[in-house]
């Protein structure tokens, strides 16, 4: 359970700094706490989404991430963080991604956050 938590605040964390840095990247909200709490929401919608969907596009684009050399990665979690984006939207979450090249762009700073928040937390499962 600890490690659930600690998996969804990472994300939380590695979101926070996507929304600061990529100005396509928004999360609106009245005050700081329901910011957060909006934030933390979005993590979990990115976590299931990246423990559901995820496997699946990679596997039916396993040919693509051989082709590629495994760059097609960053397009993939492109693609889970505009379904993130559309999911939030569906589910009146404040968080919004303008479009694929933001997407891309924000995916990588995902993944470059949440592999150092990672390394510097380690597994505890």
């Amino acid at each position: 359970m600890t490690n659930f938590v600690i998996k969804t605040l990472a994300n939380a964390a590695a979101l926070a700094v996507a929304i600061w840095l990529v100005s396509g990247i928004t999360l609106t909200g009245e005050s700081t706490g329901r910011k957060a709490l909006t934030l933390i929401l979005v993590a979990l919608v990115f976590g299931l989404v990246n423990l559901i969907v995820k496997p699946v596009v990679k596997l039916l684009s396993l040919p693509l991430f051989i082709l590629t050399l495994g760059l097609f990665t960053l397009v993939v979690n492109a693609l889970m963080l505009m379904l993130t984006s559309w999911l939030a939207d569906k589910l009146d979450l404040s968080f919004h991604v303008d479009g694929f090249w933001t997407a891309l762009i924000g995916a990588l700073i995902i993944s470059i956050v949440s592999w150092a928040v990672n390394l510097a937390l380690p597994d505890r499962s």
